[in-house]
């Protein structure tokens, strides 16, 4: 049973408080880190709609975590017995977060500062690949996951995007002539809203996609929906790039070295 006086825990708690604020409430030592979240238990109650879509046994499968924050997902797949993670950020405060947590945990997790434009440094695949909360912070968002699905997603993808707007799906047909207007105004339309000032007090959301948007970019950067897990979580395989004998797709050389 643990000693509630153990003095470590006021170190621990020292340097939980030390690194906040935590955007991933995460349960360390019995500490949490974000209890006062604004959308609660997250994102653990957000992984509890999706975790079933998961593998429960990643034994000998590699992971990476694009746009890891604090690492909760990232330890959930090493859980798992996932047998290599990484972790990447843009952002050195999350990572300082997430090797906290891993220490803790006692999780043998790399995490690295790399931006998703370049996973292509990495010169690895990976069995799975999580990219979660991020898609709408870029300001070029198909150009990530046309390289998430080129240098290093070689097998599934977990994704999830903020979404907006209507929840329908239209079947857009191969061919659309030039005189046809209305199909753009139809609600299952294929969007992308675009953000040019703040939304949610975030100055870094630029793009939102409807549920027909998210699907349809999916498809184009080479990827086949296999189950939508939860209202914005959708299970996915590389598969062939459409359209490819056209010149679709981008496959861009890696930029410098990963840090």
């Amino acid at each position: 049973m643990k000693d509630v006086n153990d003095p470590g825990d006021d170190d621990l708690a020292r340097r939980i408080e030390a690194l906040g604020p935590w955007f991933h409430n995460l349960r360390l030592g019995g500490i949490e880190t974000a209890p006062g979240h604004f959308l609660g238990d997250f994102p653990r109650t957000k992984f509890e709609r999706f975790a079933h879509a998961i593998p429960e046994d990643l034994s000998g499968k590699s992971v990476l975590d694009i746009g890891c924050n604090a690492g909760f997902y990232a330890l959930e797949m090493k859980r798992r017995g996932a047998s290599r993670v990484l972790g990447i950020d843009h952002d050195e405060h999350y990572l300082r977060q997430a090797r906290l947590a891993a220490e803790v945990e006692g999780a043998e997790i790399e995490f690295r500062q790399l931006e998703v434009y370049d996973v292509g440094a990495l010169g690895e695949t990976f069995d799975l690949v999580i990219f979660m909360g991020v898609l709408y912070h870029l300001r070029h968002p198909l150009l990530a996951l046309d390289l998430i699905r080129e240098h290093v997603c070689g097998d599934m993808l977990v994704f999830q995007s903020l979404q907006r707007g209507p929840e329908q799906v239209l079947e857009v047909p191969d061919e659309v002539p030039f005189s046809e207007e209305t199909i753009f105004e139809k609600p299952g339309y294929p969007a992308m809203y675009f953000i040019e000032k703040s939304y949610s007090e975030d100055w870094t959301n630029w793009w939102v996609p409807n549920r027909a948007g998210t699907e349809a970019m999916l498809r184009a950067a080479g990827f086949s929906i296999e189950a939508r897990a939860s209202e914005d979580v959708y299970i996915c395989r590389r598969a062939q790039v459409p359209y490819a004998q056209w010149g679709a797709g981008a496959a861009y050389p890696a930029r410098g070295a990963a840090r």
